[in-house]
């Protein structure tokens, strides 16, 4: 196991559990040795395990157990599945207090019932941000927004609040952006953000999001399109971000019927992406909610992307704390948890500079 990193102060965006930094190889030195083994200012690669989701207030995770989750929702509760939960519930297999409940078909797909029936839409808040969400309970038991991701919009603001305050214009580009909420949270904090999906209404969802969060008049480009073939236009447009986030799916259609598959064409989009980048990017994000991928793959791709490029590479988990497992009587007055739902993925690179 590599050795703990000593006095490491975590990155902003969530309550680390812990985190190993691994040192860059050696490269050689040696005249005429190729670009992949001449010394460069490596980035270091810190393994974080766990980044924490604690600051909401409209939103939490109430109780885990038997393939489960109970969340509220501002002042609405629902339960839907999760693949994760393998554990039993900590107070036994009832679900109280519910509103709405998805239950799964074994022909694909699934339901809601609900008890107590909601509004068709609703929207919370992520105070710390000063972000508006709209909350729609979808046939497909997404909700419109995931908020294990703040973590990340609060990593990206942080940085580009910064670079903003020494007078740096900041553009993001935004790929397959869902609802928006990390669009968002850039264009909130100073940036200009393209925001691309191939999806027509997820596209429209960002929009409402960004008024909702008082950015009516924000610079956000919101793009419907294929994000390889859009990456390649800019390409040849000359056109160059600061910053680039993404999150993409196992498999997709692009707007025009392209196929996407995650292992056959990721590596493929990195590459044009680092064709978009100003010569001093600021970051680059990719998340995942995929078995297919690891917070080591990412690691490694980030490195294969960036590695001569003088920064920070961070790969972990993203999650969320279970409020019926908490422990309290921190010496920060905080609660502890039990347990934590792991949700997804990432990677960082954060430049140096």
């Amino acid at each position: 196991m590599p050795p703990r990193s000593p006095g490491k102060t975590p990155p902003p965006g969530g309550t680390p559990r812990r985190s190993f930094r691994i040192p860059a190889a050696p490269r050689s030195t040696a005249p005429g040795a190729p670009p992949s083994l001449r010394r460069v200012s490596a980035p270091a690669i810190i393994r974080s395990p766990l980044l924490l989701a604690d600051g909401w207030r409209d939103y939490q995770l109430l109780h885990c157990g038997f393939g489960l989750k109970q969340e509220r929702w501002g002042r609405v509760n629902l339960v839907r599945p999760d693949p994760q939960v393998i554990w039993p519930k900590s107070d036994g297999p009832e679900w109280k207090g519910w509103d709405g409940f998805y239950h799964r078909s074994q022909e694909g797909g699934g339901r809601w019932e609900f008890r107590n029936r909601p509004p068709e839409h609703w929207t919370i808040g992520y105070e710390r941000l000063g972000l508006t969400f709209r909350i729609q309970p979808t046939s497909f038991k997404h909700t419109g927004l995931f908020p294990e991701q703040a973590v990340n919009w609060e990593w990206s603001s942080a940085l580009i609040k910064q670079a903003r305050a020494s007078g740096r214009e900041i553009n993001v580009l935004n790929l397959f952006g869902y609802t928006g909420a990390a669009t968002c949270a850039a264009a909130k904090a100073g940036a200009s953000v393209t925001h691309v999906d191939a999806a027509e209404g997820m596209v429209k969802w960002c929009k409402e999001n960004a008024a909702l969060s008082g950015l009516a008049e924000a610079p956000i480009r919101y793009i419907v399109d294929d994000c390889l073939k859009f990456v390649r236009r800019e390409i040849k447009r000359g056109r160059k971000y600061d910053a680039v986030i993404m999150d993409p799916p196992t498999y997709g259609r692009g707007a025009g019927g392209e196929m996407w598959k995650l292992e056959d064409s990721l590596w493929e989009l990195l590459r044009e992406c680092r064709e978009v980048l100003t010569p001093s990017p600021l970051f680059f994000l990719i998340n995942a909610y995929t078995a297919r991928l690891s917070p080591t793959v990412v690691a490694n791709l980030l490195h294969a992307l960036l590695g001569d490029r003088a920064g920070a590479i961070t790969a972990g988990e993203v999650g969320l704390p279970i409020q019926a497992d908490a422990v309290s009587g921190s010496a920060a007055g905080k609660n502890d948890y039990a347990k934590v739902l792991p949700c997804g993925i990432y990677g960082r690179w954060q430049s140096a500079e």
